[in-house]
Protein backbone atom coordinates (compact mmCIF):
# COMPACT_ATOMS: atom_id res chain seq x y z
CA UNK A 1 0.00 0.00 0.00
CA UNK A 2 1.06 3.37 -1.04
CA UNK A 3 2.62 5.23 2.09
CA UNK A 4 1.70 9.14 2.69
CA UNK A 5 5.27 10.82 3.01
CA UNK A 6 4.92 14.77 4.57
CA UNK A 7 8.38 16.71 3.47
CA UNK A 8 9.35 19.50 5.15
CA UNK A 9 11.32 22.07 3.61
CA UNK A 10 11.87 25.42 2.83
CA UNK A 11 13.67 25.48 -0.58
CA UNK A 12 10.90 24.82 -3.35
CA UNK A 13 13.44 23.16 -6.04
CA UNK A 14 14.03 20.78 -2.93
CA UNK A 15 10.38 19.89 -2.43
CA UNK A 16 9.55 19.19 -5.87
CA UNK A 17 12.77 17.19 -6.85
CA UNK A 18 11.29 14.98 -3.87
CA UNK A 19 7.99 14.97 -4.23
CA UNK A 20 9.28 13.72 -7.81
CA UNK A 21 11.13 11.13 -6.46
CA UNK A 22 8.31 9.71 -4.24
CA UNK A 23 5.50 9.28 -6.20
CA UNK A 24 8.34 7.41 -8.56
CA UNK A 25 8.35 4.73 -5.61
CA UNK A 26 5.00 4.83 -5.42
CA UNK A 27 3.89 6.95 -2.48
CA UNK A 28 1.93 9.97 -2.19
CA UNK A 29 3.47 13.29 -0.69
CA UNK A 30 2.56 16.52 0.36
CA UNK A 31 4.69 19.54 0.99
CA UNK A 32 5.05 21.76 3.76
CA UNK A 33 7.45 25.12 3.42
CA UNK A 34 8.96 25.08 7.22
CA UNK A 35 8.89 23.39 10.53
CA UNK A 36 5.79 25.34 11.75
CA UNK A 37 3.48 24.10 8.36
CA UNK A 38 4.45 20.52 9.33
CA UNK A 39 3.26 20.47 13.01
CA UNK A 40 0.20 21.67 11.64
CA UNK A 41 -0.31 19.07 9.36
CA UNK A 42 0.97 16.39 12.53
CA UNK A 43 -1.26 17.97 14.40
CA UNK A 44 -4.28 17.65 12.48
CA UNK A 45 -6.95 15.00 13.91
CA UNK A 46 -9.12 14.70 10.99
CA UNK A 47 -6.87 14.49 8.19
CA UNK A 48 -5.40 11.29 7.17
CA UNK A 49 -2.37 9.79 8.65
CA UNK A 50 1.07 10.46 7.83
CA UNK A 51 2.78 7.63 7.63
CA UNK A 52 6.70 9.24 7.60
CA UNK A 53 8.57 12.74 7.91
CA UNK A 54 11.15 13.75 5.72
CA UNK A 55 12.74 16.49 7.55
CA UNK A 56 15.07 19.25 6.82
CA UNK A 57 17.28 20.32 9.67
CA UNK A 58 17.65 24.19 9.07
CA UNK A 59 14.60 25.96 8.16
CA UNK A 60 14.43 29.63 9.12
CA UNK A 61 11.06 29.82 11.41
CA UNK A 62 11.42 26.13 13.31
CA UNK A 63 14.31 24.32 12.76
CA UNK A 64 14.44 20.49 12.33
CA UNK A 65 15.16 19.61 16.08
CA UNK A 66 12.65 22.07 17.22
CA UNK A 67 10.48 19.75 15.54
CA UNK A 68 11.33 16.24 16.48
CA UNK A 69 11.24 18.08 20.22
CA UNK A 70 7.79 19.15 19.76
CA UNK A 71 6.96 15.91 18.21
CA UNK A 72 8.28 13.78 21.28
CA UNK A 73 7.02 16.54 23.33
CA UNK A 74 3.08 16.17 21.81
CA UNK A 75 3.97 12.27 21.59
CA UNK A 76 3.61 12.40 18.13
CA UNK A 77 3.93 8.49 16.55
CA UNK A 78 5.56 8.64 13.62
CA UNK A 79 8.90 7.65 11.61
CA UNK A 80 11.26 10.30 10.61
CA UNK A 81 14.19 10.72 8.44
CA UNK A 82 16.00 14.15 8.82
CA UNK A 83 18.04 15.77 5.71
CA UNK A 84 21.46 17.81 6.21
CA UNK A 85 23.87 19.81 4.04
CA UNK A 86 26.87 19.08 6.53
CA UNK A 87 26.69 15.68 7.40
CA UNK A 88 28.29 16.53 10.39
CA UNK A 89 28.31 13.43 13.10
CA UNK A 90 27.76 15.69 15.78
CA UNK A 91 24.25 16.68 14.11
CA UNK A 92 23.47 13.13 13.08
CA UNK A 93 23.78 12.07 16.59
CA UNK A 94 21.71 14.75 17.95
CA UNK A 95 19.10 14.38 15.28
CA UNK A 96 19.09 10.17 16.03
CA UNK A 97 18.50 11.00 20.05
CA UNK A 98 15.59 13.65 19.38
CA UNK A 99 14.15 10.84 17.61
CA UNK A 100 14.70 10.67 14.08
CA UNK A 101 14.88 6.94 12.15
CA UNK A 102 17.49 7.75 9.83
CA UNK A 103 19.11 10.56 7.88
CA UNK A 104 20.23 11.42 4.41
CA UNK A 105 22.96 14.10 2.73
CA UNK A 106 21.93 16.96 0.39
CA UNK A 107 21.68 15.83 -2.58
CA UNK A 108 20.36 12.37 -1.71
CA UNK A 109 20.50 9.90 -4.98
CA UNK A 110 17.12 8.01 -5.38
CA UNK A 111 18.66 4.90 -4.73
CA UNK A 112 20.01 6.08 -1.34
CA UNK A 113 16.24 8.36 -0.40
CA UNK A 114 14.47 4.72 -1.81
CA UNK A 115 16.46 2.60 0.91
CA UNK A 116 15.76 5.05 3.47
CA UNK A 117 12.05 4.83 2.88
CA UNK A 118 11.59 0.90 2.64
CA UNK A 119 13.22 0.98 5.35
CA UNK A 120 11.63 3.51 7.64
CA UNK A 121 8.26 1.97 7.20
CA UNK A 122 9.28 -1.52 7.35
CA UNK A 123 10.49 -0.37 10.59
CA UNK A 124 7.25 1.55 11.70
CA UNK A 125 5.16 -1.62 10.56
CA UNK A 126 6.91 -3.84 13.00
CA UNK A 127 6.89 -1.57 15.92
CA UNK A 128 3.54 -1.21 15.22
CA UNK A 129 2.73 -4.73 15.31
CA UNK A 130 4.61 -5.30 18.54
CA UNK A 131 2.41 -1.63 20.12
CA UNK A 132 -0.49 -3.81 18.80
CA UNK A 133 0.52 -7.47 20.19
CA UNK A 134 1.18 -5.73 22.97
CA UNK A 135 -2.32 -4.22 23.68
CA UNK A 136 -4.12 -6.97 22.52
CA UNK A 137 -3.47 -8.93 25.84
CA UNK A 138 -5.48 -11.83 26.28
CA UNK A 139 -8.39 -9.41 28.31
CA UNK A 140 -7.95 -5.89 26.28
CA UNK A 141 -7.36 -5.73 23.00
CA UNK A 142 -9.56 -2.69 21.18
CA UNK A 143 -11.29 -1.47 18.27
CA UNK A 144 -8.60 0.27 16.87
CA UNK A 145 -6.59 -3.11 16.28
CA UNK A 146 -9.21 -4.69 13.70
CA UNK A 147 -8.40 -4.09 10.41
CA UNK A 148 -10.90 -0.75 9.75
CA UNK A 149 -10.51 -0.83 5.93
CA UNK A 150 -13.83 -1.68 4.53
CA UNK A 151 -17.02 -0.17 5.25
CA UNK A 152 -18.63 -3.22 6.25
CA UNK A 153 -15.92 -3.01 9.40
CA UNK A 154 -16.44 0.29 10.27
CA UNK A 155 -19.87 -0.29 10.83
CA UNK A 156 -18.87 -3.13 13.09
CA UNK A 157 -16.80 -1.41 14.83
CA UNK A 158 -19.82 1.31 15.48
CA UNK A 159 -22.31 -0.56 16.56
CA UNK A 160 -19.36 -2.02 18.80
CA UNK A 161 -18.41 0.72 20.19
CA UNK A 162 -22.32 1.59 20.76
CA UNK A 163 -23.10 -1.76 22.66
CA UNK A 164 -20.08 -1.32 24.87
CA UNK A 165 -21.59 1.86 26.27
CA UNK A 166 -24.59 -0.16 27.79
CA UNK A 167 -25.37 -3.58 29.30
CA UNK A 168 -27.65 -4.80 26.58
CA UNK A 169 -26.85 -8.62 25.39
CA UNK A 170 -24.73 -8.38 21.83
CA UNK A 171 -25.37 -11.51 19.32
CA UNK A 172 -22.84 -11.52 16.98
CA UNK A 173 -23.28 -13.64 13.68
CA UNK A 174 -20.67 -14.91 11.18
CA UNK A 175 -19.00 -17.72 9.30
CA UNK A 176 -15.92 -19.07 11.11
CA UNK A 177 -13.37 -17.20 11.18
CA UNK A 178 -14.34 -14.13 10.63
CA UNK A 179 -13.13 -12.74 13.94
CA UNK A 180 -16.68 -12.62 16.62
CA UNK A 181 -14.46 -13.47 19.78
CA UNK A 182 -11.95 -10.63 18.48
CA UNK A 183 -15.14 -8.37 18.59
CA UNK A 184 -16.19 -9.42 22.09
CA UNK A 185 -13.25 -9.08 23.69
CA UNK A 186 -12.98 -5.63 22.08
CA UNK A 187 -16.24 -4.24 23.13
CA UNK A 188 -15.49 -5.41 26.38
CA UNK A 189 -12.31 -3.72 26.74
CA UNK A 190 -14.42 -0.46 25.59
CA UNK A 191 -16.91 -0.88 28.19
CA UNK A 192 -16.98 -0.34 32.23
CA UNK A 193 -16.10 -3.45 32.74
CA UNK A 194 -12.84 -3.62 31.06
CA UNK A 195 -10.29 -5.60 32.95
CA UNK A 196 -12.74 -7.91 34.39
CA UNK A 197 -13.01 -11.47 33.68
CA UNK A 198 -13.80 -12.23 30.27
CA UNK A 199 -14.62 -16.11 30.01
CA UNK A 200 -14.97 -17.71 26.52
CA UNK A 201 -17.37 -21.08 26.38
CA UNK A 202 -17.56 -22.80 22.86
CA UNK A 203 -21.12 -24.42 23.28
CA UNK A 204 -20.37 -27.15 20.94
CA UNK A 205 -17.58 -28.56 22.65
CA UNK A 206 -19.16 -29.58 25.67
CA UNK A 207 -20.68 -33.00 26.22
CA UNK A 208 -23.64 -32.46 26.34
CA UNK A 209 -24.11 -34.15 29.71
CA UNK A 210 -22.04 -31.86 31.06
CA UNK A 211 -23.07 -28.35 29.44
CA UNK A 212 -25.20 -27.59 32.86
CA UNK A 213 -22.25 -28.38 35.34
CA UNK A 214 -19.95 -26.46 32.78
CA UNK A 215 -22.03 -23.20 32.71
CA UNK A 216 -23.82 -23.26 36.31
CA UNK A 217 -21.82 -25.25 38.33
CA UNK A 218 -21.98 -28.08 41.07
CA UNK A 219 -22.20 -29.04 44.45
CA UNK A 220 -20.02 -31.39 45.57
CA UNK A 221 -21.56 -34.74 46.02
CA UNK A 222 -24.14 -33.56 43.11
CA UNK A 223 -23.30 -36.80 40.90
CA UNK A 224 -21.17 -39.50 40.58
CA UNK A 225 -18.04 -38.34 40.03
CA UNK A 226 -18.71 -34.50 41.65
CA UNK A 227 -15.72 -34.94 44.27
CA UNK A 228 -15.70 -31.09 44.67
CA UNK A 229 -17.76 -28.12 44.50
CA UNK A 230 -17.49 -26.42 40.57
CA UNK A 231 -18.41 -23.14 40.28
CA UNK A 232 -19.21 -22.80 37.16
CA UNK A 233 -18.34 -20.50 34.37
CA UNK A 234 -21.37 -17.73 34.55
CA UNK A 235 -19.63 -17.28 38.33
CA UNK A 236 -16.14 -17.28 36.96
CA UNK A 237 -17.92 -14.41 34.88
CA UNK A 238 -18.64 -12.57 37.59
CA UNK A 239 -18.64 -8.66 37.32
CA UNK A 240 -17.10 -9.00 33.74
CA UNK A 241 -18.21 -10.60 30.53
CA UNK A 242 -19.26 -14.29 29.35
CA UNK A 243 -18.74 -14.91 25.79
CA UNK A 244 -21.04 -17.93 24.57
CA UNK A 245 -19.74 -19.09 21.60
CA UNK A 246 -22.03 -20.95 19.00
CA UNK A 247 -24.85 -20.66 21.23
CA UNK A 248 -26.84 -22.26 18.68
CA UNK A 249 -25.24 -25.98 19.67
CA UNK A 250 -26.35 -25.22 23.41
CA UNK A 251 -29.05 -28.47 24.10
CA UNK A 252 -32.79 -26.97 24.66
CA UNK A 253 -32.73 -27.96 29.07
CA UNK A 254 -29.81 -26.10 29.08
CA UNK A 255 -31.39 -23.10 27.09
CA UNK A 256 -33.88 -22.68 29.72
CA UNK A 257 -31.70 -22.40 32.56
CA UNK A 258 -29.20 -20.00 30.43
CA UNK A 259 -32.85 -18.25 29.86
CA UNK A 260 -33.62 -17.91 33.63
CA UNK A 261 -30.16 -16.79 34.31
CA UNK A 262 -30.45 -13.67 31.32
CA UNK A 263 -34.14 -12.95 33.09
CA UNK A 264 -33.82 -13.12 36.87
CA UNK A 265 -30.03 -12.25 37.16
CA UNK A 266 -29.13 -16.03 38.99
CA UNK A 267 -27.93 -18.90 38.15
CA UNK A 268 -29.48 -22.56 40.05
CA UNK A 269 -25.91 -25.11 40.14
CA UNK A 270 -26.31 -28.69 39.95
CA UNK A 271 -27.31 -30.01 43.61
CA UNK A 272 -27.45 -26.67 45.03
CA UNK A 273 -30.58 -26.00 47.22
CA UNK A 274 -31.09 -22.05 45.95
CA UNK A 275 -29.90 -20.17 43.68
CA UNK A 276 -26.93 -17.84 43.59
CA UNK A 277 -26.59 -14.01 42.09
CA UNK A 278 -24.81 -13.30 39.23
CA UNK A 279 -23.55 -10.21 37.85
CA UNK A 280 -22.18 -10.54 34.26
CA UNK A 281 -22.56 -8.98 30.27
CA UNK A 282 -23.91 -11.57 28.30
CA UNK A 283 -22.41 -11.75 24.26
CA UNK A 284 -23.29 -14.64 22.18
CA UNK A 285 -21.93 -15.63 19.18
CA UNK A 286 -23.21 -18.08 16.17
CA UNK A 287 -22.21 -19.31 12.75
CA UNK A 288 -25.63 -20.58 12.41
CA UNK A 289 -28.70 -19.31 11.00
CA UNK A 290 -30.88 -19.11 14.70
CA UNK A 291 -34.38 -18.29 13.40
CA UNK A 292 -34.07 -21.30 11.14
CA UNK A 293 -33.03 -23.11 14.50
CA UNK A 294 -36.32 -21.94 16.44
CA UNK A 295 -38.47 -23.30 13.37
CA UNK A 296 -36.91 -27.02 13.46
CA UNK A 297 -37.58 -26.70 17.15
CA UNK A 298 -33.99 -26.59 17.86
CA UNK A 299 -33.70 -23.72 19.54
CA UNK A 300 -35.96 -21.74 22.15
CA UNK A 301 -38.16 -19.09 20.57
CA UNK A 302 -37.83 -16.99 23.45
CA UNK A 303 -34.65 -17.00 24.79
CA UNK A 304 -33.96 -16.82 20.15
CA UNK A 305 -35.46 -12.97 20.93
CA UNK A 306 -34.00 -12.53 24.65
CA UNK A 307 -30.46 -12.90 22.62
CA UNK A 308 -31.43 -11.18 19.31
CA UNK A 309 -31.44 -7.66 21.25
CA UNK A 310 -28.55 -6.03 19.37
CA UNK A 311 -27.61 -8.26 16.62
CA UNK A 312 -24.23 -7.05 14.58
CA UNK A 313 -23.21 -9.46 11.51
CA UNK A 314 -19.70 -9.72 10.91
CA UNK A 315 -18.85 -9.87 6.86
CA UNK A 316 -16.67 -12.71 5.29
CA UNK A 317 -13.41 -11.74 4.18
CA UNK A 318 -14.51 -12.18 0.73
CA UNK A 319 -16.81 -9.46 1.02
CA UNK A 320 -14.40 -7.10 2.34
CA UNK A 321 -11.21 -7.33 -0.04
CA UNK A 322 -9.75 -4.22 0.94
CA UNK A 323 -8.23 -5.65 4.48
CA UNK A 324 -6.62 -8.37 3.13
CA UNK A 325 -3.49 -6.68 2.62
CA UNK A 326 -3.52 -4.58 6.13
CA UNK A 327 -4.57 -8.00 7.43
CA UNK A 328 -1.73 -9.93 5.66
CA UNK A 329 1.24 -7.13 6.57
CA UNK A 330 0.07 -7.13 9.75
CA UNK A 331 0.42 -11.06 10.00
CA UNK A 332 3.73 -11.38 8.42
CA UNK A 333 5.20 -8.87 10.80
CA UNK A 334 3.89 -11.08 13.74
CA UNK A 335 5.45 -14.00 12.70
CA UNK A 336 8.56 -13.09 11.04
CA UNK A 337 9.00 -11.49 14.53
CA UNK A 338 8.08 -14.69 16.06
CA UNK A 339 10.01 -16.86 13.69
CA UNK A 340 13.00 -14.82 14.37
CA UNK A 341 12.88 -14.53 9.99
CA UNK A 342 13.78 -11.08 8.08
CA UNK A 343 10.87 -11.18 5.91
CA UNK A 344 9.52 -7.73 4.96
CA UNK A 345 6.87 -7.48 2.03
CA UNK A 346 4.97 -9.56 0.03
CA UNK A 347 5.32 -9.86 -3.48
CA UNK A 348 3.04 -8.30 -5.94
CA UNK A 349 1.63 -11.17 -7.63
CA UNK A 350 1.47 -13.17 -4.09
CA UNK A 351 -0.63 -9.94 -3.08
CA UNK A 352 -3.10 -9.98 -5.67
CA UNK A 353 -3.38 -13.84 -5.10
CA UNK A 354 -4.03 -13.38 -1.61
CA UNK A 355 -6.85 -10.73 -2.54
CA UNK A 356 -8.91 -12.72 -5.00
CA UNK A 357 -8.75 -15.67 -3.33
CA UNK A 358 -12.19 -16.42 -1.56
CA UNK A 359 -10.84 -17.24 1.60
CA UNK A 360 -13.50 -19.70 2.81
CA UNK A 361 -12.11 -20.18 6.49
CA UNK A 362 -11.83 -16.11 6.65
CA UNK A 363 -9.47 -14.04 8.64
CA UNK A 364 -8.29 -17.53 10.73
CA UNK A 365 -6.97 -18.53 7.36
CA UNK A 366 -5.20 -16.00 5.98
CA UNK A 367 -3.50 -16.00 9.61
CA UNK A 368 -2.75 -19.60 8.76
CA UNK A 369 -1.63 -19.00 5.13
CA UNK A 370 0.80 -16.26 6.02
CA UNK A 371 2.37 -18.22 9.02
CA UNK A 372 2.86 -21.39 6.94
CA UNK A 373 4.79 -18.65 3.76
CA UNK A 374 6.72 -17.49 6.63
CA UNK A 375 8.73 -20.48 7.71
CA UNK A 376 8.35 -21.79 3.87
CA UNK A 377 10.20 -18.42 3.07
CA UNK A 378 13.90 -18.41 1.40
CA UNK A 379 13.92 -14.41 1.02
CA UNK A 380 13.06 -11.04 2.28
CA UNK A 381 10.24 -11.56 0.64
CA UNK A 382 6.58 -13.84 0.15
CA UNK A 383 6.27 -15.11 -3.47
CA UNK A 384 4.21 -17.24 -5.07
CA UNK A 385 6.20 -19.83 -4.88
CA UNK A 386 5.35 -19.79 -0.68
CA UNK A 387 0.98 -20.01 -1.45
CA UNK A 388 0.75 -22.98 -4.12
CA UNK A 389 -2.50 -24.36 -2.87
CA UNK A 390 -4.02 -20.73 -2.76
CA UNK A 391 -3.17 -20.35 -6.70
CA UNK A 392 -4.07 -23.42 -7.59
CA UNK A 393 -7.75 -22.14 -6.33
CA UNK A 394 -7.72 -18.52 -7.91
CA UNK A 395 -9.28 -17.76 -10.71
CA UNK A 396 -6.45 -16.10 -13.20
CA UNK A 397 -3.23 -17.05 -11.19
CA UNK A 398 -0.76 -19.52 -12.56
CA UNK A 399 -0.13 -22.40 -10.41
CA UNK A 400 4.09 -22.12 -9.37
CA UNK A 401 5.68 -25.35 -8.64
CA UNK A 402 8.54 -24.45 -5.92
CA UNK A 403 11.89 -24.31 -6.90
CA UNK A 404 13.93 -26.93 -4.82
CA UNK A 405 17.34 -25.47 -4.02
CA UNK A 406 20.45 -28.03 -3.40
CA UNK A 407 20.57 -25.71 0.11
CA UNK A 408 17.08 -27.01 0.98
CA UNK A 409 17.52 -30.75 -0.68
CA UNK A 410 16.00 -33.65 1.06
CA UNK A 411 18.63 -35.94 2.78
CA UNK A 412 19.57 -38.21 0.76
CA UNK A 413 18.75 -38.22 -3.01
CA UNK A 414 19.94 -35.30 -5.68
CA UNK A 415 16.23 -33.16 -6.91
CA UNK A 416 16.48 -32.77 -10.27
CA UNK A 417 15.56 -28.76 -10.48
CA UNK A 418 13.42 -28.70 -13.51
CA UNK A 419 10.15 -30.18 -12.75
CA UNK A 420 7.20 -30.31 -14.98
CA UNK A 421 4.34 -28.17 -13.61
CA UNK A 422 1.54 -30.32 -13.18
CA UNK A 423 -1.86 -28.66 -12.56
CA UNK A 424 -3.79 -31.13 -9.74
CA UNK A 425 -6.81 -31.17 -11.81
CA UNK A 426 -5.35 -31.77 -14.93
CA UNK A 427 -4.12 -35.26 -14.32
CA UNK A 428 -5.94 -36.94 -16.73
CA UNK A 429 -7.04 -40.75 -16.50
CA UNK A 430 -7.35 -41.37 -20.56
CA UNK A 431 -4.13 -40.85 -23.22
CA UNK A 432 -4.24 -38.78 -26.01
CA UNK A 433 -6.18 -41.62 -28.14
CA UNK A 434 -9.09 -41.75 -25.53
CA UNK A 435 -6.85 -45.03 -23.41
CA UNK A 436 -6.72 -45.32 -20.15
CA UNK A 437 -3.41 -44.37 -18.81
CA UNK A 438 -1.38 -46.97 -17.32
CA UNK A 439 -1.01 -46.71 -13.19
CA UNK A 440 2.73 -46.65 -13.95
CA UNK A 441 1.55 -43.20 -15.94
CA UNK A 442 -0.80 -42.14 -13.31
CA UNK A 443 1.73 -43.19 -10.47
CA UNK A 444 4.33 -40.73 -12.10
CA UNK A 445 2.05 -38.04 -12.57
CA UNK A 446 1.39 -38.34 -8.81
CA UNK A 447 5.02 -38.44 -7.79
CA UNK A 448 5.95 -35.64 -9.78
CA UNK A 449 3.13 -33.42 -8.53
CA UNK A 450 4.04 -34.62 -4.76
CA UNK A 451 7.81 -33.27 -5.24
CA UNK A 452 6.83 -29.80 -5.86
CA UNK A 453 3.41 -29.60 -3.52
CA UNK A 454 5.77 -31.19 -0.41
CA UNK A 455 8.73 -28.95 -1.96
CA UNK A 456 11.04 -31.96 -1.76
CA UNK A 457 10.58 -33.17 1.52
CA UNK A 458 10.93 -36.92 1.23
CA UNK A 459 9.60 -37.79 4.46
CA UNK A 460 5.93 -35.85 4.13
CA UNK A 461 5.74 -37.07 0.33
CA UNK A 462 6.46 -40.81 1.99
CA UNK A 463 3.49 -39.57 4.52
CA UNK A 464 0.60 -38.28 2.28
CA UNK A 465 1.54 -40.93 -0.72
CA UNK A 466 0.83 -43.89 2.00
CA UNK A 467 4.20 -45.51 0.45
CA UNK A 468 7.39 -46.20 2.28
CA UNK A 469 10.37 -43.59 1.49
CA UNK A 470 12.32 -46.58 0.21
CA UNK A 471 9.63 -46.93 -2.09
CA UNK A 472 9.88 -44.00 -2.98
CA UNK A 473 13.24 -43.25 -3.95
CA UNK A 474 13.43 -46.30 -5.58
CA UNK A 475 10.43 -45.00 -7.80
CA UNK A 476 11.88 -41.77 -8.22
CA UNK A 477 14.90 -43.26 -9.29
CA UNK A 478 13.42 -44.78 -11.84
CA UNK A 479 12.07 -42.05 -13.22
CA UNK A 480 14.53 -39.92 -13.52
CA UNK A 481 13.58 -37.66 -10.15
CA UNK A 482 16.32 -38.63 -7.61
CA UNK A 483 19.99 -39.78 -8.11
CA UNK A 484 20.60 -42.60 -5.19
CA UNK A 485 21.23 -46.41 -5.22
CA UNK A 486 19.63 -48.58 -2.80
CA UNK A 487 22.06 -49.15 -0.24
CA UNK A 488 22.49 -45.45 0.17
CA UNK A 489 19.02 -45.55 0.58
CA UNK A 490 18.91 -48.14 3.24
CA UNK A 491 21.51 -46.64 5.07
CA UNK A 492 19.62 -43.34 5.20
CA UNK A 493 16.23 -44.80 6.28
CA UNK A 494 18.27 -47.06 9.07
CA UNK A 495 19.46 -42.95 10.52
CA UNK A 496 16.13 -41.93 10.30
Amino acid sequence: MPALILVADDDPVQRRLLEAQIRRFGHDAIMAEGGEAALARLRQQNAPRIDLVLLDLVMPDLDGMGVLEAMRREAIDCPVIVQTAHGSIDTVISAMRAGATDFVVKPVGPERLLVSIRNALRREALEGEIRTLSRTTPMRPSFRDLALASPLMERVARLGERAAKSGIPVLLEGEPGTGKEVVARAIQAASDRRGKPFVTVNCGAIPPDLVESVLFGHEKGAFTGALEKHTGKFLDAHGGTLFLDEIGELPLDAQVKLLRALQEGEVDPVGSRRPVKVDFRLISATNANLLELVRQGRFREDLYYRLNVFPIALPPLRQRREEIPVLAQRFLARFAAEEGRRIDTIGTEAMACLTRYNWPGNVRQLENAIFRAVVLADSSELTMIEFPQLAAHTDGIDVVVPPLPAARAVQGPTIQPELERIDPGTINLVDERGDLRTLNQLEEDAIRFALSFCRGQISDMARKLGIGRSTLYRRMKELGLAEVDAPSVARHDEAA
